[in-house]
């Protein structure tokens, strides 16, 4: 999984993501006693592929290559539980997922998203977390979940010749 300070550089290792996501995937569903089914793991390794958060869509011409069913219900069914396992984030800005750098682990996220490259970064909400916690008991209101999402432009994209991001 990616490290916090590695947020934007072209140069990550996908593969090390990758890896490291299926590992705490495999382990979590493990300790659970869950499924890991070979969709669902499919559409986990195609979101790590890179930090570009992926729509549901944006899956489907992959599952159809793996021989599998390519029809909306399945890849929904399989980020839903991805999701609910903590494994993966829904960003609604984007309506579009992304995985989790803290799978397994309560916290909340914190989206830096690049509104030209579309890379997305997962950092540490707890400060944030904090705040909001606090104003919602100065309002008497129960935060149920939260996802937050900062939308800006990344240094890359900043000096205007971002690289190709895969």
């Amino acid at each position: 999984m990616p490290d916090k300070n590695t947020a934007f550089v072209c140069a990550n290792d996908h593969q090390h993501c990758i890896d490291e996501a299926m590992s705490s995937a495999k382990a979590l569903c493990r300790e659970q006693q869950l499924r890991l089914t070979p969709v669902r793991e499919l559409v986990l390794r195609l979101i790590w592929q890179n930090h570009k958060p992926l729509g549901a869509y944006d899956l489907l011409p992959a599952l159809a290559d793996a021989g599998f069913n390519s029809a909306p219900p399945t890849v929904y069914r399989a980020l839903e539980f991805l999701q609910e396992q903590g494994l993966v984030h829904r960003l609604a800005s984007l309506n579009a997922y992304m995985g989790c750098s803290h799978p397994g682990k309560q916290h909340s996220g914190c989206f830096f998203i690049c509104e030209r490259c579309h890379q997305a970064r997962e950092v540490d909400a707890t400060p944030l977390q904090a705040a909001l916690k606090q104003q919602s008991q100065s309002l008497g209101f129960s935060i149920t979940r939260e996802t937050i999402e900062v939308l800006g432009i990344c240094p890359e994209c900043q000096q205007g010749s971002p690289q190709p991001h895969v």
